[in-house]
């Protein structure tokens, strides 16, 4: 049991540095658009990259990794992953240009994917039972809780030190980290499956560009103010095309990289679109945060970190509680409480301005934790149990796919959203400035500030508070708009949710668990799909978890006669076997 639980810390310190790095970045963007020596001069766009190319690189190389690791055992994965994370850190820390702090961040996100499936794989192949499912809930609050958090450390090293520190404090940790994966974390190999298979190179380099062209595209139309143009619509398009072509491969493909007959089960494609929708208005939304409490409320770096501490905290609060939730009501009602809760808060979020009480926005950040703490949890739980035990690398690779493709989105279609809405309502203030002056206010909230100071001191302090004054309102503006845009978004999902994910079995409510034996219905079995199983320990007869519970899709029949058996295997009284020994069947 000790080492189980060393095991399990190991493992989340891991989880912790990769899950946080997807949001630390955002309380330095603010110092990153500020010219060199302060920051590197990034513009709006570089910036959205900056948080992009970590989340694309980590969501195009998961499926890959998941079924490296199969193949080739997990703690070697892990532990490269883990040495690469550290190693493109210090890297970042260095960089001077824009460009090159983009392509490192894109070899951070390609480590990270390395990490986390084989951190889930090990969580599912080490405990078993009820400690899989309290390691995994531990699992999933540490990453709600790691993406919080991310601001709170930055802002705090950027009260005292540049930029690079928010990457350098990785190194120290990656050290200690690798030292106790090498002494104390297991070696874990894929046991059963078809021996050799291959990784599906087609496949994984369609998904890859096609998710680098929908993003491309998304992030320069919020730069052009303009969807229909070709240098937004011709990437995005052909991103489109591309991802059609990898849904097409992988339905042919012998040894997929994404098995896509996984998504027949609606409640397993239910539990990775919400789980994809929540880290899309989780980045998306932190990126919003950072400008409002930096630039409209003028916060340093570690205020707008404690700012964020709310979301944090009820992560920390709720998290603990939901499986308890889930074996009382199931996965759909906690799910769909969840993301409604999200939509109510983004909603309050909406009305919030530069008058607003800091009291209030902390409160809608706290909801808004509590929602995402409701849906984190069971959604993963979801994906990872719906497939079986050996294919567990695969299983991780799906739930961490949907989450880094949904970050990548939500940070490109709301920094999109919320640029376009910006650009077009600030630009009747700044017309009449310098074309330089004039391109550079357009930019962001950040710039037209820069620019409202430059010009008060050269002299022009009437129109510099003019400048600044419309800033705020656009900005206002523009954020309204992002927050219906992402609460629009989840109420939809949580409508899907609701209607797909399979509402709580009935038979024995407090004692279900999902599985998929040979002795299911036949029909489900030969179409891969589980069927919910009573556990025998709740009947008190072994041949009890022998029949199916309920939804044998092909056969009815059967369903019918497992319920006759099963009251038939409660009620019927053990005989002393023959040989005066246990009964056969007897537990």
């Amino acid at each position: 049991m000790h080492r189980q639980g060393t095991v399990l810390a190991v493992l989340l310190a891991s989880v912790l540095l990769v899950s946080m790095d997807t949001s630390i970045l955002n309380v330095a963007l603010k110092t990153l658009a500020e010219p060199a020596p302060v920051g590197l001069g990034a513009d709006h766009g570089q910036l959205q990259w900056a948080v992009d190319a970590y989340t694309l690189a980590f969501a195009g190389l998961l499926l890959s990794s998941g079924l490296l690791g199969d193949r080739l055992g997990h703690k070697k994965l892990l532990v490269v992953g883990v040495a690469l994370f550290g190693a493109s850190s210090a890297l970042s820390a260095a960089a001077h240009t824009p460009g090159q702090l983009i392509a490192l961040r894109a070899v951070m996100g390609a480590a990270g994917a390395l990490i986390m499936p084989a951190t889930l794989a090990i969580i599912s192949a080490e405990f078993p039972g009820e400690q899989r499912t309290r390691a995994l809930s531990i699992w999933t609050a540490v990453v709600g809780v790691a993406v919080a958090l991310g601001p709170i450390i930055g802002g705090a090293l950027l009260e005292r030190f540049w930029w690079g520190s928010v990457f350098l404090v990785n190194v120290p940790v990656v050290s200690v980290a690798l030292v106790a994966m090498l002494r104390v974390v297991p070696g874990t190999k894929r046991s059963g499956g078809p021996p050799g298979r291959r990784v599906d190179l087609p496949g994984v380099a369609l998904s890859g560009l096609g998710l680098l062209g929908v993003v491309y595209g998304v992030i320069r139309a919020g730069e052009l103010n303009d969807w229909t143009s070709r240098a937004a619509g011709l990437p995005l398009a052909a991103g489109l095309v591309l991802l059609a072509a990898f849904v097409l491969w992988e339905k042919r493909a012998a040894q997929p990289a994404l098995d896509l007959r996984h998504f027949r089960e609606r409640g397993f494609a239910a539990a990775a679109l919400s789980l994809a929708v929540l880290y899309f208005a989780l980045l998306g939304g932190t990126f919003v945060i950072t400008f409002y409490l930096q630039s409209v409320r003028g916060y340093s770096p570690l205020t707008t970190g404690v700012c964020v501490l709310p979301l944090a905290a009820s992560l920390i609060i709720c998290a603990p509680r939901v499986p308890n939730l889930v074996t009382r009501l199931g996965v759909r009602a906690v799910c769909t409480f969840g993301l409604v809760v999200m939509a109510a808060a983004l909603l309050g979020l909406a009305t919030v301005d530069q008058d607003t009480p800091i009291w209030l926005f902390e409160t809608y950040l706290f909801v808004f934790g509590a929602g995402t703490a409701h849906v984190h949890p069971p959604s993963t739980g979801a994906i990872v149990s719906a497939l079986p035990a050996e294919e567990s690398g695969a299983a991780s690779a799906v739930n961490n796919t949907f989450r880094q493709v949904g970050g990548s989105l939500g940070a490109a279609v709301l920094g999109s959203v919320l640029n376009a809405a910006y650009g077009a309502r600030i630009r009747p203030a700044v017309d009449g400035l310098d074309d330089p002056l004039e391109h550079q206010a357009r930019g962001s909230v950040a710039a037209t500030l820069k620019v409202a100071q430059g010009l008060s001191a050269d002299g022009h302090a009437a129109r510099a508070h003019s400048v600044a004054q419309a800033a705020y309102q656009a900005f206002g503006h523009a954020m309204r708009i992002t927050w219906v845009t992402a609460a629009a978004v989840v109420l939809a999902t949580a409508l899907v949710v609701w209607l797909l994910i399979p509402g709580r079995p009935t038979g024995h409510p407090q004692d279900v668990r999902r599985t998929r034996s040979p002795r299911a219905c036949p029909a489900d079995h030969a179409a891969g799909r589980g069927v919910w199983h009573a556990r025998p320990q709740a009947l008190g007869s072994a041949r009890a978890g022998r029949y199916p519970l309920r939804r044998c899709r092909r056969l009815p029949t059967l369903r019918v006669a497992a319920l006759l058996r099963l009251a038939a295997a409660r009620t019927r009284p053990r005989s002393p076997a023959p040989d005066g020994g246990r009964h056969p069947h007897a537990t």
